[in-house]
């Protein structure tokens, strides 16, 4: 895992595509909760923390693949 240069300050990659990942779950999020799905969820704190794993997980091996 590299680091990502911003103007000579060095981020942690994986900070910036958590960043990216937290993002994309919350437009999940706003889609799930104005669809309406949230109420075939049992737990949704549970829910949302497994949405995140998975958004970060997707940015994680397509951050991999395009480098």
């Amino acid at each position: 895992m590299a680091d990502i240069d911003l103007y000579g300050v060095f981020v942690p990659a994986l900070l910036v595509w958590a960043l990216l990942a937290f993002l994309i779950n919350l437009v999940l999020r706003r889609l799930i909760g104005a669809l309406g799905l949230y109420r075939l969820v049992w737990h949704r704190p549970l829910f949302d923390l497994c949405l995140y794993l998975v958004c970060l997980g997707g940015v994680v091996t397509l951050a991999g693949r395009l480098t």
